[in-house]
């Protein structure tokens, strides 16, 4: 169980996909001006990654060395499929928002990275939740930069007005250098809490 705890530890916070590795970035800065098409994208993310993962780990014994890459990317697309598919039958607007980045999940550099690195050499089990933890650990990313872009640029919050109609909006915040802008503060502001934590545990 400890195992367990401290995979999930690492991927939601000192192995941070995002906030420490800097990978899968494209997408953060992408669909974070509003916090739904984050929290859909983060929870795609889950699920292919998890998932992927898990079959990967199941099937690692008998994949031949010099095709493993194809035969992973084969799996990851599969579930990027699924996804697609959910979204085009019961979110189609949804689907229409997220539709390039949804696709684009398949080269996501977080799932290819736990694949090859971690669900090639441990356990089916271990390989689902360190994906989900990897998924979960970049959607709350997300979701972070996604709060404050949406409640400053547009006052909203999940499409719920927060802010007064009359507040002085920030446009800056739904454009795309907004995220640029965002990320990179919250990035120094984990660093430091990491590095703090690593040093009291010490």
């Amino acid at each position: 169980m400890n195992k367990y705890i401290k995979i999930f530890k690492d991927q939601l916070l000192y192995d941070n996909p995002v906030l420490v590795q800097i990978i899968g970035i494209c997408s953060a800065l992408a669909v974070t001006n509003s916090a739904k098409n984050s929290l859909i994208m983060g929870l795609a993310l889950i699920f292919t990654t998890g998932l992927s993962s898990f079959v990967i780990s199941i099937i690692k014994d008998i994949i031949p060395k010099h095709i493993r890459m194809v035969v992973q990317v084969f799996i990851i697309s599969f579930f990027v499929i699924i996804v697609d598919i959910y979204l085009k039958a019961f979110m189609p607007d949804m689907s229409k928002t997220l539709g390039p980045y949804v696709g684009l999940i398949i080269t996501n550099c977080i799932i290819m990275g736990r694949a090859e690195s971690f669900a090639m050499a441990n356990s089916p089990v271990a390989s689902l939740i360190d994906g989900m933890s990897a998924g979960l650990g970049y959607t709350l990313v997300l979701l972070a930069v996604a709060v404050i872009r949406e409640l400053l640029g547009f006052g909203t919050l999940f499409g719920f007005q927060i802010l007064s109609k009359t507040a002085t909006k920030w446009t800056l915040m739904i454009m795309p250098p907004g995220a640029f802008f965002v990320l990179p503060i919250i990035m120094w502001i984990m660093y430091n809490f990491i590095n703090k934590d690593k040093k009291e545990v010490k």
